[in-house]
């Protein structure tokens, strides 16, 4: 079994306002940590991993191909494996949620080559 922290887990920065903290991983799956700072956005890409999220505080804007979802605490969402999407800060708080990645993204994005 495999259990880690978020307050041992190092969080990263890699564009302003987004912070991310790898989480636990396994076999099929790993789980990812993610706070969106009003007006921060996270720009279209796309990747293997299916990704299914839940967010737990703040407001998402979620643009997934050509639809937008305005997300709000209690929302779940799946995003399928390689479709474009992209994310925006919504609100006066940050967006927190927590989000898994299958098959396991086992490194950050900004880690991939």
């Amino acid at each position: 079994m495999n259990v880690q922290s978020l307050r041992e887990n190092g969080r990263e920065e890699p564009i302003d306002g987004v912070t991310l903290a790898q989480l636990a991983a396994g076999e099929r799956m790993s789980v990812q940590h993610f706070e969106i700072k009003p007006g921060a956005r996270v720009d279209d890409h796309s990747h293997e991993h299916e990704q299914a999220g839940f967010l737990i505080d703040g407001s998402l804007r979620l643009t997934v191909g050509d639809e937008i979802y305005h997300l709000t605490p209690g929302d779940s969402y799946v995003i399928p494996g390689g479709a474009v999407h992209a994310a925006y800060g919504e609100g006066d708080e940050a967006a927190i949620g927590v989000e898994l990645f299958s098959p396991p993204r086992l490194n950050l994005p900004w880690d991939e080559s």
